[in-house]
C-alpha cells in the first residue's frame, strides 16, 4: 500500500511513521509543512529501515490548510490510505487564536479529506483527541467539527472514514501532562 501521513514531523505523526514502516508499505509519504522536523524523521526512518525492505519513503513538503499543496501530492503519490495527525493541540494557545485553530484543525481536515475521496483512497484515520467529547475548548471543538466533517464525507465515495480519539499523550509535543 501506499500511505501517506500528514502531519509526519510531529510527535504522534511521527511515531505513526515509525509504526507504519514496519507493516513494509510500498510507500510512505510524509507530508509536514515543517521542513525541520520533517527532514529529522526522513533520516530516522531511512536509518531504521528494516532489512530486505523496499518501501520508499517520500517526504513532502506540503500544507493541509492548502488544498492545492494536497492536491499535488495526493496527484503525483496517489496514497491508498491516510492517517491526519497533522493538527494544532496545544489548549491554551489555541484558546486565544480560534481562527488558526479553525483554518488548521478544520479546514485542513476537509482539505485532505476531500483529497482522499477525490483521489479514492480507501482509508482515512482522523487522529482525534479525547478533548473532542463534549468540548469545553477551542481546540476541543475543532477537533469535533474535524470529526463531524469526516463523518459527513463518508459514503461520497469509496474512501471509509475512521477516526481515533488520543488522550494525553506523554512526551508529545502538545501533551498538558
Amino acid at each position: 500500500r501506499r500511505v501517506a501521513v500528514t502531519g509526519a514531523g510531529g510527535s504522534i505523526g511521527s511515531e505513526l511513521c515509525r509504526q507504519i514502516l514496519r507493516y513494509g508499505p510500498e510507500t510512505l509519504i510524509l507530508i509536514d509543512n515543517a521542513e525541520t522536523p520533517l527532514y529529522e524523521i526522513d533520516m530516522e526512518l531511512n536509518s531504521r529501515r528494516p532489512t530486505g525492505s523496499v518501501a520508499r519513503v517520500i517526504p513532502c513538503i506540503g500544507d493541509v490548510r492548502s488544498r492545492k499543496s494536497i492536491e499535488r501530492i495526493f496527484r503525483k503519490y496517489r496514497p491508498q490510505v491516510v492517517y491526519h495527525a497533522a493538527a494544532y493541540k496545544h489548549v491554551p494557545m489555541l484558546q486565544d487564536q480560534a481562527r488558526e485553530a479553525v483554518r488548521n484543525n478544520v479546514l485542513g481536515t476537509r482539505n485532505v479529506a476531500q483529497m482522499a475521496v477525490e483521489f479514492g483512497c480507501e482509508g482515512f484515520v482522523l487522529i482525534s483527541t479525547d478533548k473532542a467529547v463534549n468540548p469545553t475548548n477551542v481546540m476541543g471543538a475543532t477537533k469535533r467539527v474535524a470529526e463531524i466533517v469526516c463523518q459527513s464525507l463518508n459514503g461520497l465515495g469509496r474512501t471509509r472514514f475512521i477516526t481515533v480519539r488520543f488522550g494525553n499523550v506523554l512526551d508529545s509535543a502538545g501533551s498538558v501532562v
